[in-house]
């Protein structure tokens, strides 16, 4: 069992606590909240306490440590089938005292049945149900793009041709993302080893990303949206945010990464990146793809990973599906080689100029979309997090057309994010039902007065950027006070 904690009476083993009939361990809200790291995690579920500690074999990778020495009832049930519970019983060590949990009053404990209740509403409503001829639809097509691309290249001499195969390339590789996204969160097949294989093909193979990679990553995302680390040692942070010294999401993680000089000063790097961070926003848009090629064949290859909760993954766990994994990234890498050199016809400059053609679009269009999401709206400290509804709605923005911009453009581009909101509250809901979603949570937002933000595409990066400009300014300020005759 973990350890740091104490009780009302001794905690029994995992093993004994499966079986207890008679007296049942209790625990307090503060004993539970001791417990946030992974070799020392207790999670609550309706109440009930579990110790998880070290349990690297988690199906679902590290994303299990997002919620050390917290409840984790909602985001349990946004991520596993009806019947997982199944699986958690051996790791049973007590209850909570009723007492502890006095912090939340009436009005929240019915706010959290209602929106546990319109779950279930969903459910039997069909919306979890996938159209497989809509995703044979989908995949087709996007196949077609690929086909495309090459043929461009295959049967032409025309340098006009070969820019139009990358930039078709690249954006076929952002609608790989949102394919492999969809298979990956299970919300095409009810056996999840389906998904994976198409999310292997679509995401390993096509696109060059490692799966279990995305998935520890996005998973982890997921849980705690925008939230900041509680402590050094916890693996309670979005990683997604975890963009310094390059951009800074909040104050707090301009502060963090204050990089002191032995002199007292700031890191001129840091410093600059900071101040100008508004201005560097795309161009590093436009490498983000070099990024994530990188950090996946590192992580498929055993080579190093980017965060701490992806290290342990892989070093525990290691990759589900260590072959199909390596060879899909082989495989990518040699078929988009052959492409790029115009199937040996091309210069290794022009081979190059293709490549980063086709890459730096992919990165612009896909991480576009992303820091749509989720950039600009609100950041907590994980250690005080809203409920799983109010940081979901609160952290993520929905994307529509507007400004000459057709929701039909929106719809195909955004790949099922434009309701990213709604995604994320539901992400094992297949995409073409979430806009009939959208409507039911939209109108139960407004009966409980939680904030539900949506933009266009322009209003929306305008949004992200007057973000960062105001992040950078009040850096500055915190700067020149420090330091007044910088």
């Amino acid at each position: 069992m973990g350890k740091g904690g104490e009780s009302s009476m001794k905690a029994p083993s995992k093993g004994d606590a499966a079986t207890m009939s008679k007296a049942t361990t209790k625990y307090t809200w503060q004993e539970v909240k001791k417990h946030t790291t992974p070799d020392n995690a207790w999670i609550v579920h309706s109440n009930k306490v579990y110790d998880v500690s070290d349990w690297h074999e988690h199906p679902g990778g590290g994303v299990i440590f997002t919620h050390a020495g917290d409840d984790m009832t909602d985001i349990f049930a946004a991520f596993h089938a009806q019947g997982s519970q199944a699986m958690m019983k051996k790791f049973y060590i007590g209850d909570l005292i009723p007492e502890s949990v006095s912090h939340k009053d009436a009005n929240q404990l019915a706010f959290e049945k209602g929106y546990r209740d319109l779950r279930v509403k969903l459910i039997m409503m069909g919306f979890f149900k996938s159209s497989k001829l809509f995703y044979v639809y989908k995949c087709s097509t996007n196949m077609l793009m690929w086909l495309t691309a090459v043929a461009m290249v295959a049967f032409t001499d025309s340098i006009a041709m070969h820019i139009g195969s990358a930039l078709l390339l690249g954006l076929f590789w952002q609608q790989c993302g949102w394919l492999a996204h969809d298979f990956l969160h299970h919300q095409v097949f009810s056996q999840r080893k389906y998904g994976d294989m198409v999310g292997i093909f679509w995401g390993n193979l096509m696109q060059g990303y490692s799966m279990q990679w995305w998935k520890n990553k996005h998973n982890g995302h997921h849980a705690v949206p925008n939230l900041h680390n509680s402590s050094a040692v916890a693996q309670d942070g979005d990683p997604d945010i975890d963009t310094m010294p390059l951009l800074a999401w909040s104050l707090k993680q301009a502060q963090s990464f204050r990089e002191l000089q032995a002199d007292g000063t700031d890191s001129g790097f840091v410093k600059f990146m900071i101040k100008w961070q508004a201005f560097t926003y795309f161009p590093i848009l436009l490498l983000a793809r070099l990024s994530w090629l990188n950090e996946s064949f590192k992580y498929a290859f055993g080579l190093g990973a980017a965060s701490e909760n992806a290290k342990l993954e892989r070093e525990r766990k290691g990759l589900q599906y260590p072959v199909l994994e390596k060879v899909g990234v082989t495989l990518h890498w040699v078929w988009m080689a052959a492409l790029a050199s115009g199937f040996g016809r091309f210069s290794v400059a022009y081979s190059l100029m293709y490549f980063f053609t086709a890459t730096c679009f992919c990165g612009l269009v896909l991480a576009l979309v992303f820091g749509l999401g989720h950039n600009g709206m609100a950041t907590y400290d994980a250690d005080a997090r809203p409920d799983f509804w109010k940081l979901q709605v609160t952290t993520t923005r929905n994307i529509t057309g507007g400004h000459g911009i057709p929701q039909a453009f929106v719809d195909w581009f955004c790949g099922g994010l434009q309701y990213q909101v709604d995604h994320h509250l539901f992400p094992m809901m297949p995409r073409h039902n979430l806009k009939k979603t959208h409507v039911l949570i939209e109108s139960f937002c407004k009966e409980w007065d939680v904030q539900y933000h949506e933009a266009d595409l322009w209003e929306g990066t305008l949004e992200v950027l007057q973000h960062l400009s105001k992040v950078s300014d009040d850096f500055i300020v915190e700067m020149i006070q420090e330091f007044p005759a910088m």
